[in-house]
């Protein structure tokens, strides 16, 4: 008896992972995007001098992985090249756009994907993707430019007057000479930034089949690092004579669409079950 029913459960769980392998799919991909991108400052957005604009970016390209192991879950793991930052723009005591503080980023994005679709055979499906995502920096660069005259001073009890700069004695200072041409404050060379974050990525869209074999994703996506972007050498910098230049705990944050053209292994769903 106890053979038998030991057979039975054999039989039965070969049956069960066969079914489980027939449903399998395996598809690759090419993807680009263009993305509103966000540098989350406190120190920056609290200080009067500066005011967030928003700033547009591109992932030129991107690869894509995926299996599918049933009609409605699958894993995706992707590698992008982003273009990230956020650009500030320099404001003086009147209010008036004096300048800019530019944030450039590059990064190899790689995030994995829980992937969750819906379950119909139609040609354009549903799909919901969220995971864990690694961000390998590839360049990065912080450019402030700036105009001679009045500024606000930050309500900030740390805050120093710049060198060469005189106090009004208003709550405005007088920088009298600008910096016409954009000098670089912080860089990946000079170690500023983290090299790794670790960030969260969710997207949510439509696949829709072209071919037997071919099918377009259109998403909108989302990333947002749970990691802070500074390097602890950017604050030996500030220390060291630079502490009028806020830069404190940072974020990076992505909102975009994405686009992707995949191939899939088989055939498309829409087109699997068509006599």
């Amino acid at each position: 008896m106890k053979r038998i029913t030991l057979s039975s459960f054999i039989i039965m769980f070969s049956v069960f992972a066969f079914s489980a392998l027939a449903q399998v799919q395996i598809h690759i991909g090419a993807t680009s995007a263009y993305n509103a991108t966000f540098v989350l400052d406190k120190g920056l957005s609290d200080d009067p001098r500066y005011n967030a604009k928003m700033t547009y970016n591109i992932a030129p390209i991107g690869f894509n992985f995926g299996v599918d192991f049933t009609k409605s879950f699958g894993l995706s793991l992707e590698s992008i090249l982003s273009k990230q930052g956020q650009i500030y723009e320099v404001i003086n005591a009147a209010e008036q756009v004096a300048g800019e503080r530019k944030i450039d980023l590059s990064y190899v994005n790689l995030p994995l994907l829980l992937r969750f679709m819906g379950s119909g055979n139609g040609a354009a499906r549903a799909n919901f993707n969220i995971g864990p995502q690694l961000s390998f920096l590839t360049q990065a660069s912080e450019t402030l430019q700036f105009q001679a005259g009045d500024y606000t001073i930050p309500d900030d009890p740390d805050w120093v007057l710049p060198e060469g700069a005189t106090n009004n004695g208003d709550g405005t200072y007088n920088i009298p000479t600008g910096q016409e041409v954009p000098q670089e404050i912080y860089s990946k060379a000079a170690n500023n930034f983290k090299n790794t974050e670790f960030q969260i990525a969710a997207a949510f869209g439509l696949d829709i089949d072209l071919t037997k074999h071919l099918y377009l994703t259109t998403q909108i996506r989302a990333n947002y690092s749970l990691t802070d972007m500074k390097n602890g050498d950017a604050w030996e910098t500030i220390i060291s004579g630079k502490p009028q230049d806020i830069l404190s705990q940072r974020a990076n944050l992505l909102v975009g669409f994405q686009l992707g053209l995949h191939y899939m292994f088989g055939t498309t769903r829409s087109f699997k079950f068509k006599k």
